[in-house]
């Protein structure tokens, strides 16, 4: 897959947002949370919410990276 979330994720670490945050606050559902942890497809809506959760924009939290 092209996007990446290594920034997310390295973001969410550094500002102490844990999975069981995520799930007690219902920011996102636990499987999309594995399509981000896996490298899977997230839809904007997803985007949305953890930039607002996280005060940043999209390309704070993701990044595409060629295939070749």
């Amino acid at each position: 897959m092209p996007i990446v979330y290594d920034k997310l994720l390295k973001m969410m670490d550094e500002r102490g947002v844990t999975s069981y945050t995520i799930k007690k606050d219902k920011i996102i559902g636990q499987a999309t949370l594995k399509k981000i942890k896996e490298g899977g497809d997230i839809d904007t809506r997803t985007i949305a919410k953890l930039c607002k959760l996280l005060d940043c924009q999209p390309g704070d939290i993701l990044e595409y990276v060629d295939e070749k």
